[in-house]
């Protein structure tokens, strides 16, 4: 259970996420086989820091309130995509350097990375779970299988998906795990119908305020400016 929450959650963090984009700039430049290693090498970098910090706390901290603060973290993660928090992309990398391909690559993706909502739920999943090993493999697989998909077929995809669609596609499914996982960490006296309701109702609220009327709102600032120019 693990290894397979682990594994989709972080699949369907990284689909559409900027490092997809850096992984296509990467393999336009280098070797295939040098933006694979350099990206691998980042990859677990990045989630064995994660986990190992996740395990740690996982010691420390009671099993209920860290099954809250994922749940919480899961819809944090939804309202995130779907107000667009991952649009502002670093600036790629564009002198060369006397490290290497593998070295530049790796070291330009876990900078990228390092802080994303990726690693953040990476960190989150191996404190709930208490199961670093599964976690870090199923931390590494998604990022991996994700990011091969970048440089294999994002730009095709892109083309034929509406962007609008996978957003709100990716944020329904972090609500949903997360629901679920507050469900299951509260108290029994509190999994009642009309608590249910009461979260739902917020959550509800807070998604179209967030994505919504926010949503609306940047659109007509933006369509201002561009008749301003």
């Amino acid at each position: 259970m693990a290894l397979l929450k682990t594994f989709l959650l972080v699949l369907i963090a990284e689909i559409g996420d900027k490092t997809q984009l850096m992984c296509m700039a990467f393999a336009s430049r280098y070797k295939v086989r040098d933006v694979a290693i350099g990206v691998g090498i980042a990859i677990f970098l990045l989630n064995g820091l994660a986990v190992a910090l996740g395990s740690y706390l996982g010691a420390l901290i009671p099993f209920n309130y860290i099954k809250i603060a994922a749940a919480l973290c899961f819809i944090g993660f939804g309202l995130w995509t779907i107000k667009g928090g991952d649009e502002d992309e670093e600036e790629e990398v564009e002198k060369k350097t006397n490290l290497g391909p593998v070295i530049t690559i790796g070291a330009t993706f876990f900078i990228a990375e390092l802080g994303d909502k990726t690693q953040l739920m990476t960190l989150t999943l191996a404190a709930n779970f208490k199961q670093p090993l599964l976690v870090l493999l199923g931390s590494v697989l998604g990022m991996a299988v994700a990011d091969s998909l970048g440089i294999i077929g994002a730009a095709y995809l892109k083309k034929y998906v509406p962007d609008e669609f996978m957003k709100w596609g990716t944020a329904i499914i972090f609500f949903v795990f997360g629901i679920i996982t507050l469900y299951e960490a509260v108290p029994e006296n509190y999994q009642r119908i009309q608590y249910v309701i009461l979260i739902l109702a917020i959550l509800a609220l807070i998604i179209y305020f967030v994505g919504i009327k926010y949503g609306k709102k940047e659109k007509i600032d933006e369509d201002v400016k561009i008749k301003k120019d």
